[in-house]
């Protein structure tokens, strides 16, 4: 039933996208922003769901190998989207987005956030599978497992490693490019998942611990906000 819901919300997404295409060429500002909450809401609805399955057995197969699979497939699926405000920061800093397009997409990746945990919560609540009972009554269900600093350093590190692996393979066909992607996000999260959720990316952070974020705002934030965005600063003022 997980399977199945992921599968129709790349679908649905698919279907919005595809025909905000054709709606809304004439309507530039409106099309970014509205293609970037679209794309961004699938990798967070899909994250959300896939968060539940980290317990299913084998442990930690199922959880890796569908994390490298629905990986492939939002790659494949959402070609031209960034979904990450990190992502997004590279061509602003670079001068290939202005300063409102890049604001304006931003805004879209935290819609789709908000947006994705809304949905993802009404599903919750009508407890369709097992893995959704009693999901709703855990609150702040804490992913990071280590002192605040040492998460600090991992989700800054992370971001790094990603953002750096991203830029070099610009050069790399892009049908062997979204499985080393893929690839490198599924060892990224055997790494440090247990540690920090091995997140880095900022909407989708809040979207998947929105809770931890109410109760916890200044060490969330610095952890799943400020760190994979300095790193990824770091990498732009590096290249």
């Amino acid at each position: 039933s997980s399977l199945l819901l992921m599968s129709g919300v790349v679908v649905t997404v698919g279907l919005c996208r595809r025909l905000a295409r054709r709606r809304l060429r004439s309507r530039p500002l409106l099309f970014a922003f509205v293609v970037e909450m679209f794309s961004t809401f699938q990798i967070c609805a899909c994250t959300n769901e896939l968060s539940l399955l980290g317990n299913v057995e084998p442990k930690p197969h199922t959880a890796l190998t569908l994390t490298y699979g629905f990986t492939v497939l939002h790659g494949l699926s959402l070609a031209g989207s960034t979904c990450n405000p990190c992502g997004t920061l590279q061509p602003m800093w670079g001068g290939g987005t202005s300063l409102g397009m890049g604001g304006l997409k931003i805004a879209a990746q935290f819609v789709a956030a908000v947006l994705a945990r809304a949905f993802m919560h009404f599903i919750w609540s009508l407890e369709m599978a097992e893995p959704h009972l009693g999901v709703l009554s855990q609150g702040c269900s804490s992913p990071m497992q280590t002192t605040e600093m040492q998460a600090f350093c991992i989700e800054l590190l992370f971001s790094v490693v990603f953002q750096l692996a991203v830029l070099q393979a610009e050069s790399v066909n892009p049908k062997y490019r979204v499985h080393l992607i893929a690839l490198l996000i599924t060892m990224l999260v055997y790494a440090g998942g247990n540690l920090t959720g091995a997140i880095f990316n900022p909407a989708l952070a809040f979207s998947l611990h929105a809770d931890c974020f109410y109760e916890k705002f200044l060490s969330y934030s610095l952890v799943y906000w400020i760190a994979p965005c300095l790193g990824k600063f770091l990498i732009l003022y590096v290249f």
